[in-house]
């Protein structure tokens, strides 16, 4: 009798979705440069010669992750796509709190990705920037749409606050950190919106 042995390893379709499921958690929970292909593929589960036939190297696969993430709408502009909010409550939404159980707490994972991918050069830090960049260009534009004469100016105060608040929450592991800096984007959006009066 023939004894076949089964493997742990899920066969099939699906093996991108999973590999960047597995790299979401593990990224999430000890960083990227601390997380190895070997250990996102035994996550996944599959095999390393799938994980490579779906991402060459592994800043291929951490780009991949950021822009899975911002397409899911899971960054802090995530908040700023919400229609059925108003422009006000869409920038005050970046100081939000984590949702509840959010452990560990990080901070924003482009500013993550560009910490570990330091070469302004390189694909993951050139998107991190990318979507940075694409972050001020919408609170500009939900400012503009409150009235406010200076925008560009005003959206920068207001990222600024939010990138800070977000890595501060990951500093001190506080998911309500925001709450400081929303008091601060407050004061700023109510002074440029009286100033336009």
């Amino acid at each position: 009798m023939t004894t076949v042995t089964t493997t742990s390893r899920r066969q099939g379709r699906g093996g991108r979705e999973r590999i960047l499921a597995a790299a979401a958690e593990l990224f999430t929970a000890q960083g990227i440069n601390a997380t190895g292909m070997e250990q996102i593929a035994e996550r996944a589960p599959v095999s390393k010669r799938t994980l490579y036939a779906h991402f060459r190297a592994k800043d291929e696969l951490v780009l991949a992750h950021l822009k899975d993430l911002a397409s899911a709408g899971l960054t802090l502009e995530g908040a700023l796509g919400r229609e059925e909010v108003s422009a006000r409550e869409r920038v005050l939404a970046l100081f939000d709190p984590l949702p509840a159980g959010t452990d560990p707490v990080r901070g924003c994972p482009f500013i993550d990705a560009a910490v570990e991918f330091p070469d302004p050069r390189s694909a993951v830090h050139s998107y991190a920037r990318e979507r940075k960049l694409l972050m001020v260009r919408l609170v500009a534009d939900l400012v503009t749409e409150m009235g406010c004469r200076r925008p560009a100016v005003l959206a920068e105060q207001l990222v600024t606050l939010a990138d800070g608040a977000a890595s501060r929450a990951m500093v001190l592991g506080e998911a309500d950190y925001g709450r400081h800096a929303r008091t601060a984007a407050e004061t700023l959006l109510d002074n440029a919106l009286s100033a336009t009066d």
